[in-house]
């Protein structure tokens, strides 16, 4: 006699070290932020604002400014936070341009280099090089738009950060929201989250080109961080009120009732550049395609990805110079760039099939 299959038992496992802050250890923490003898002059006004950001933390006011989630959620009752429904709205907003067909077409062309000329490495990226021929080529093609992200201003600019994802798509996928709503987080001071900006433009495009230099044989941390954070397009949960917000034990119960997985930046074309000194170069490329590909965009062609090396084992004082000596991989990246937007026009044309468009992946995420 055959055994009914018996339903999973749902826990939550807990048990990590306690990261709560003493008051002291917090205020240390955040007069480090003020280390500059300039704010020695503003003793009264400082110390206010330290303990206004420690009475945020001790009350852990994660989100201060909320407003009910309205008509089009689970529970339209619900407090959301101002800030992630602003950044639904771009979305959405993105979402209806990018469909439109009397747009120009738009290409989200990332370089994926941390070097800046004006921070420390004192010197363009090669990868910004090779950047700017993907611009210019992209530029010369009629109906089309360049978006331009050169993430490293992650490391030049003030204020800019992306913050680091917190798997909350391993407790349960529905956990993961769509866009992310774990930052900003105001009561620990995450704030400023590049993120909130960079979803809609990544929504706004019809072809994504990434260009990125091997960093000790992966991808740069600069745009690991985005990678990682853009988790929540492959099959994140647009309504937070259907877990409670985040509450991981309603998210495991919701993800076991059975979990479409949207994919919420299928169909867009893409096309990857990557290259290194000395190794890492195949497996960085292979590894961006995966992605991209389970994320079920669509690669341009076997031209649109594309792996090099440039002054293999040479000094890297003189790697500008093999750069400019290396005609091929310019037009290596010309090519990528003029099959990304060939693949571009079939897409929104409608005369692009792919072969498996009736069948169904049988392992879901």
């Amino acid at each position: 006699m055959r055994r009914k299959p018996t339903k999973p038992r749902i826990t939550v496992r807990e048990g990590q070290v306690d990261v709560t802050l003493k008051r002291e250890e917090f205020l240390r923490r955040f007069r480090e932020r003020f280390y500059d003898p300039a704010f020695d002059k503003l003793p009264d006004a400082l110390g206010a604002v330290a303990d206004a950001a420690w009475k945020a933390y001790d009350e852990y006011r994660k989100s201060p400014r909320t407003r009910k989630a309205g008509k089009g959620f689970a529970d339209p009752r619900f407090d959301l936070p101002v800030e992630w429904l602003e950044t639904r709205r771009r979305i959405h907003e993105a979402e209806r341009r990018q469909k439109d067909r009397s747009t120009p077409s738009r290409v989200l062309l990332v370089c994926g280099s941390p070097r800046n000329d004006q921070t420390c490495p004192g010197e363009m990226s090669k990868t910004f090089r090779l950047v700017e021929a993907a611009r210019k080529a992209i530029g010369k093609e009629r109906g089309f738009e360049v978006d331009l992200l050169d993430l490293s201003v992650l490391t030049a600019e003030y204020g800019r950060v992306i913050y680091p994802c917190k798997a909350c798509v391993s407790t349960a996928m529905p956990l993961c929201n769509w866009p992310c709503s774990c930052y900003p987080n105001h009561a620990i001071g995450q704030t400023q989250d590049w993120m909130n900006d960079l979803y809609p433009r990544w929504v706004a495009a019809h072809g994504v080109m990434i260009v990125t230099p091997v960093h000790w044989y992966q991808s740069p941390s600069v745009l690991k961080l985005m990678i990682d954070r853009l988790v929540c397009a492959d099959g994140g949960n647009p309504d937070p009120t259907s877990t409670g917000g985040k509450d991981p034990l309603r998210a495991k119960q919701l993800e076991l009732k059975g979990w479409d997985y949207p994919k919420h930046l299928a169909g867009r074309a893409f096309s990857v550049v990557v290259h290194g000194d000395a190794a890492g170069v195949e497996n960085l490329r292979r590894i961006l395609t995966d992605w991209l590909t389970d994320m079920e965009l669509i690669q341009a062609s076997a031209a649109a990805t594309v792996g090099a090396y440039v002054g293999y084992y040479r000094p890297y004082a003189t790697s500008h110079d093999d750069l400019d000596e290396d005609a091929d991989l310019f037009e290596e990246v010309r090519i990528a760039s003029l099959s990304l937007c060939e693949m571009v026009r079939q897409i929104r044309a409608g005369t692009y099939r792919p072969p498996d468009r009736k069948l169904r992946d049988p392992r879901q995420k």
